[in-house]
């Protein structure tokens, strides 16, 4: 497997994982936070709430 930042090769035993370092972890961290990575659409459309009504407040 490869470093998603360097690319440099990494082991699964790398405490970093799956960054090849700490700096690696960190710069794709910045990356979400400046809003450099975004995900596009959602993974599933969410139903409109339904209103519920109870028998008694109709009265």
């Amino acid at each position: 497997m490869t470093c998603p930042i360097c690319r440099k090769e990494i082991m699964r035993d790398n405490p970093e994982f799956p960054f090849c370092s700490e700096r690696c972890r960190l710069i794709d961290l910045g990356n979400w936070a400046s809003g450099k990575y975004v995900i596009s659409t959602p993974l599933h459309q969410p139903e409109p709430a339904r209103e519920t009504q109870n028998k008694d407040d109709e009265k």
